[in-house]
C-alpha cells in the first residue's frame, strides 16, 4: 500500500481539522463499504492455498503424520489439523 501526501488530495481546512486529532501521525482511512473486496479477491492466493491444503490432505491420506506435514509445509500442527478437519468435513 502506497502513501499519498494529504496536501495533494485534501483541502487545507480538512488537514488542519485532522491535525487537531492526529498531528504528524500516519492514519489509515478505510474504503467505503461498497468499495471493499473480500480477502484474496485481487490475487490467486485463495486458489493457491486450496491447492496446497488439498495436497496436505492427500499426503495425510497417503500416510504422512501431522508432525511430518507441519514440518514439510512450514505450518503448526494445529494448522495442519484444522486443514485436515476442513477436508474431512467436506468429503
Amino acid at each position: 500500500m502506497g502513501y499519498i501526501k494529504a496536501e495533494t488530495v485534501l483541502p487545507v481546512e480538512i488537514i488542519e481539522l485532522i491535525q487537531e486529532y492526529v498531528d504528524g501521525k500516519n492514519i489509515y482511512i478505510p474504503r467505503k463499504a461498497k468499495g471493499r473486496q473480500q480477502w484474496g479477491a485481487g490475487t490467486q492466493v485463495k486458489q493457491e492455498l486450496h491447492i496446497r491444503n488439498q495436497q496436505i490432505y492427500e499426503d495425510y491420506l497417503a500416510g504422512s503424520k501431522v508432525a511430518e506435514l507441519a514440518s514439510k509445509y512450514f505450518l503448526s500442527e494445529k494448522s495442519i489439523q484444522r486443514i485436515l478437519r476442513t477436508f474431512r468435513n467436506c468429503s
